[in-house]
């Protein structure tokens, strides 16, 4: 059980937004694996030594154009420069022990069979969103005025793509790094032969350019050039700003569609609009933690297609979804006793904040609304299949296990799924996933309690350095993996090291607090509440958030207290 007892702090009265994974796009990777042999180089040498990455800056194209459309606060600045990895992987693993505990990098080099750890300087890595103020850039505006000066955080599984034909076809590391507040442990890295994107700079910050022409120079930190040994190379990029006027349309080079997604998160599947700190998205409200999907799947509304191929050259391996059983498990249901199981657990609320409600909720009302998560830390999958009886409203569910070669050695049946047909939803969801309670002060009260059926979806990376760990789940196309409501059979999967993360805003999922005394309470969630999923360990499903209410009706408040060195509201 997590339990939170550290003195509360106060939030802002909206849920603060978590910030979201800098992830650069990959448009122009097309041109970084034609064009990297031929970057200039004008620093000093790596040596080749065996099982040590050799690393350089390069720019994919000496020129660069933004459009800046009317109304927009600036330019959000892919410049399309990349971090070129040969000789060896690059690759770190990050990973904390606990919430008390700080983050702890790694840099793990390989050589054959040959595995050596070296461990970063304390306190520069401070999470799971890649190498804080690896990138500088500079941009002067064409009378050589600097105009902008900014640092950026630089994360290796950023978009990535190779750098020569006898490079490793496809790239084993995670597609994005982490930015959900519980994050674990966490695997980075670029496989030899490969460039992954640094356009990082103030990615979510939109620079206040006008139209007109500009020269960018980016260079790595010194603290990195001295800590890996790369070589103090400045690219320099010619920008042009274009403005776009509204009546002008998307006729521009520089897509909007590619920019829509970085103040609206999945806006490309039709999400709701207003409510700017919601997290809407495929599920409505429902959306997963905003950075915790790769750029890939993020950009593209969570795309349908897979891989590389014309217009999406980003280099993303988005597998397709688990297919489920065609037919009913047949035989007498039974489970062997040293097969290996999953191991759910669940990770304390956050992004809790007094609202008055969503759609369908009941004006003049105070509501606790609050993100909830729970993750898979293994050694198996949990593999749940549904199955329908024609005219039924109710799926049948059962819980598959697996030996260590992948064979099928075990069944056992898993109560229900349902079709949610609200907005936003309207998909199967596995029913009893997780329950939330208000309690009492003391914890002997249930002031307020709920429970929410799922559609599992691996939406964050929680720890990935867990054994078995999954770093490319298949099921993150949610309305491929959790079926249509014609489906006659429906399988629901959530991968070891990953966890499915859901918003409470929704109409009957957040707590109604109208007329609850002010004090302190805490929002307990709890997976597998009936115990009805079969796991190597019941014992570690509830999580605490010990939370304050204040104010008046109308005006409710609530602080939020941090676990351990996390604080995150």
């Amino acid at each position: 059980m997590a339990l939170a007892d550290e003195e509360p702090m106060t939030s802002q009265e909206h849920r603060s937004r978590l910030k979201r994974s800098a992830l650069a796009t990959g448009a122009a990777l097309t041109v970084v694996v034609a064009g990297a042999a031929a970057a200039p180089n004008a620093g000093a040498q790596q040596s080749a030594t065996p099982g040590t990455p050799k690393m350089k800056l390069i720019a994919a194209s000496k020129s660069v154009t933004l459009d800046r459309y009317e109304g927009n606060a600036g330019v959000y600045l892919d410049l399309g420069t990349y971090l070129q990895v040969d000789n060896a992987p690059l690759e770190f693993k990050v990973t904390r022990k606990s919430y008390k505990d700080p983050v702890v990098a790694q840099q793990i080099l390989r050589n054959g069979t040959r595995t050596q750890v070296k461990n970063l300087p304390a306190g520069l890595v401070k999470d799971f969103s890649g190498l804080p103020g690896f990138m500088e850039l500079s941009i002067k505006n064409a009378a050589g005025k600097e105009v902008s000066k900014t640092t950026g955080t630089y994360c290796p599984n950023n978009a990535a793509g190779r750098i020569r034909p006898d490079a490793p076809a496809t790239a084993k590391y995670p597609e994005s790094c982490p930015t959900n507040p519980w994050t674990l442990g966490s695997v980075w890295g670029v496989e030899k032969g490969w460039a992954s994107n640094t356009s990082t700079v103030d990615y979510d910050k939109p620079v206040n350019l006008k139209a007109g022409s500009y020269t960018a120079k980016a260079t790595v930190a010194k603290k990195y050039r001295d800590l890996f040994g790369i070589p103090n190379d400045q690219v320099t990029i010619k920008l042009t700003v274009r403005e776009i006027k509204d009546d002008e349309g998307e006729g521009g080079t520089g897509s909007r569609s590619s920019m829509s997604h970085h103040g609206s998160g999945h806006s490309a599947h039709g999400a709701q609009s207003g409510h700017a700190g919601h997290h809407y998205g495929p599920r409505g409200a429902d959306a997963p933690t905003p950075g915790a999907l790769s750029h890939a799947l993020e950009a593209r509304g969570l795309a349908h297609h897979l891989g590389d191929g014309p217009g999406h050259t980003d280099g993303s391996r988005i597998a397709p979804a688990l297919k489920p059983a065609t037919k009913r498990p047949t035989g007498r249901a039974g489970v062997p006793a040293n097969v290996p199981k999953p191991d759910l657990r669940s990770l304390p609320a956050w992004d809790i904040s007094v609202t008055d409600g969503e759609d369908g909720d009941i004006a003049g009302k105070d509501y606790l609304a609050f993100s909830a998560n729970v993750w898979n830390a293994g050694p198996a999958p949990l593999v749940v299949d549904g199955f329908r009886k024609p005219g039924a409203e109710l799926m049948d569910s059962y819980q598959y296990f697996y030996d260590a070669k992948g064979k099928q050695v075990g069944y056992a049946p898993a109560g229900t799924m349902e079709w949610d047909p609200r907005v936003g939803h309207e998909h199967w969801h596995f029913t009893d996933f997780a329950s939330y309670e208000l309690l009492s002060a003391d914890q002997t009260k249930k002031v307020r309690s709920g429970k929410e059926a799922f559609c599992l979806a691996n939406t964050d990376a929680v720890d990935y350095t867990v054994k078995n760990a999954n770093w490319h789940p298949y099921n993150t196309d949610l309305s491929t993996a959790c079926g249509e409501h014609s489906a006659i059979s429906v399988r629901e999967v959530l991968d070891v090291g990953s966890g499915d993360t859901y918003t409470q805003y929704r109409p009957g999922q957040s707590f109604d607090i109208t007329g609850l005394a002010n004090g302190t309470y805490y929002i307990k969630v709890t997976a597998n509440p009936a115990k009805r999923l079969q796991e190597t360990n019941l014992k570690n499903n509830v999580s605490l958030r010990k939370v304050t209410l204040g104010g008046t009706s109308g005006a409710r408040t609530v602080k939020v207290a941090p676990v351990g060195l996390v604080n995150a509201p």
